[in-house]
């Protein structure tokens, strides 16, 4: 795993960041919502946030806010997130929180009095690695989860997303839709690592987001008979391990004939897990995504049934049940191409990648700004960015923020 690079003292958050929730195991990151290491940033957040002026709070879905201004109804935000998946890069999420952080702090430093608030924020459990519910804060503030649903959410270990919150020193009662603090935002800007190879065949250091493939999650469970590995012969076996290979094979293969679709089988869980015990129960997760909504259901649909064809004769049973979804969006093209006007203009990117800009776009004016990744390798220890690209995006970051205070 590369350490994030800091150039000439500047960035110097990124390496600030760069020991906390490595993974021995996996390489990479692994920092979900509230474990030690999730904590662990949020405290260097709060401590770089008010080193710089900012005045910090926690809002009622466990997002940080650090003002710079008394907040109002027309604020501008910036920021991203600062969970991982497991083994993740070092760039997905905190270059964004850091970039935010420094072109504020660049701002302060050169004595502008902004005519508007200015917020950054740092959205909880964007990456769903913990909870299974991607962009978790911004769902619950923006009123596009329910509650009660979110707070009956369990981890790998079987703590509950209300225990975690307890744990944390969060009120869970108070988890929904948030109204203040989303009619703060009149204009919401996130700079995110490119988790592709869009900037590379571009060959520039910055795009602005046109739009973000429609994507959602969805849990095959199969069902077996558990049994001894030993004694039963295989003609009497329903072993849900041999059901779920076809079914990811049936995942891959019907993604192959849907062009413009992707399709993943990601993390699968056997049920008990012994070496010497024909399973009773996998359940897996399949992640698909499409360029429309209508072509990644129809996606889905066919991935159901031919899940069903490659299961008949196991003997093993199956259901698909969605856990989250997110339509395309196309972030707004007035908003966008006044802020890349600030910049000189850059291209125009759309990314397969879901973000907390994506869930906003709904409610407030959005935008993203894409820093390049030369290696074209996200949600791994690969991941990566140049220093100077990174000051790039700073330096665009500031001056979109200049251009409307």
């Amino acid at each position: 795993m590369t350490t994030p690079l800091v150039a000439h003292g500047q960035l110097t958050g990124l390496y600030d960041l760069s020991e906390i929730g490595r993974d021995a195991q996996r390489g990479g990151y692994s920092r979900h919502l509230w474990d030690p290491a999730d904590l662990e940033m949020r405290e260097w957040f709060i401590e770089r946030a008010r080193r710089i002026g900012l005045d910090v709070e926690q809002d009622r879905n466990g997002n940080l806010w650090a003002w710079w201004g008394t907040p109002g109804t027309n604020a501008v935000a910036v920021g991203s997130h600062l969970d991982s998946v497991p083994g993740g890069g070092a760039y997905d999420g905190p270059l964004g929180v850091v970039s935010a952080l420094e072109a504020v702090a660049r701002l302060k430093a050169s004595g502008i009095t902004p005519t508007r608030p200015v917020v950054v924020v740092a959205f909880a459990e964007e990456e769903g690695s913990r909870f299974g519910l991607a962009c978790l804060g911004s769902r619950l503030m923006t009123g596009e989860v329910d509650p009660a649903y979110a707070r009956q959410l369990t981890d790998r270990n079987g703590i509950s997303l209300e225990r975690a919150a307890q744990a944390a020193g969060v009120n869970p009662a108070h988890f929904g839709p948030d109204p203040q603090s989303l009619g703060r935002i009149a204009l919401f800007i996130e700079l995110h690592v490119e988790q592709g190879r869009g900037l590379i065949d571009l060959d520039s250091p910055l795009a602005m987001a046109s739009s973000i493939l429609a994507h959602g999650r969805w849990r095959l469970s199969i069902n077996g008979q558990g049994n001894h590995a030993g004694t039963t012969g295989m003609e009497h076996r329903r072993d849900p391990v041999l059901a779920a290979a076809r079914a990811v094979i049936a995942v891959n293969d019907t993604a192959r004939t849907h062009a413009g679709t992707r399709a993943t089988v990601g993390r699968l869980e056997v049920v008990p897990g012994g070496t010497n015990v024909i399973a009773s129960q996998v359940n897996a997760w399949i992640d698909a995504r499409g360029e429309t909504d209508a072509s990644t259901r129809s996606l889905v649909e066919e991935i159901r049934a031919n899940v069903t064809s490659a299961l008949r004769l196991t003997g093993c049973d199956a259901s698909i049940t969605e856990e989250s979804w997110n339509g395309t969006v196309h972030f707004d093209s007035e908003t966008t191409g006044s802020l890349a006007e600030a910049i000189a203009g850059v291209p125009l990117l759309p990314t397969g990648a879901g973000h907390d800009a994506g869930i906003l776009a709904g409610h407030v004016p959005s935008a993203m700004l894409f820093v390049r990744n030369p290696t074209g390798i996200s949600h791994s220890p690969e991941e990566f960015a140049e220093v100077d690209d990174c000051v790039a995006g700073v330096q665009a970051l500031q001056a979109m923020l200049r251009s409307v205070l």
